[in-house]
């Protein structure tokens, strides 16, 4: 299932994805993806609002669902390269170590996007 047509609407998914992995999201957390919004939607004037309405998009989703959505959308963006889609796993890096500790569930959250990218990388050079 791809929810998003712009690959960066999907980061954003994945960013929330991310923050949410330990259960909540820590405020130092939403800054930091704040903060990366801004270089992902330049004109966009209301980056608190963009980010609220993702959190209610990725909760509104099935969580059994989450990991194929991911899965699918990086299948989806196959002309994104692996450079990009690795710069966005350190990302991810970014906002769960946003809080100054790194929960078990976060890590696995990590792992498995990890797993993902690895994988369709694979994919494509086969």
């Amino acid at each position: 299932m791809v929810l998003h047509r712009q690959f960066q609407d999907f980061i954003l998914f994945l960013y929330v994805h991310m923050a949410v992995a330990d259960g909540s999201i820590h405020s130092s957390e939403e800054q930091v993806i704040l903060k990366k919004m801004a270089k992902l939607f330049p004109d966009d004037s209301d980056l608190k609002r963009k980010f609220d309405m993702a959190v209610i998009e990725y909760r509104s989703l099935d969580p059994v669902m989450t990991m194929n959505v991911i899965r699918e959308s990086f299948q989806f963006f196959d002309k994104v390269t692996f450079a990009q889609k690795y710069k966005v796993y350190t990302d991810m890096y970014d906002i769960v170590n946003a809080d100054g500790k790194v929960e078990e569930s976060e890590k696995h959250a990590l792992d498995g996007l990890k797993e993902i990218i690895d994988l369709n990388a694979q994919i494509r050079h086969t």
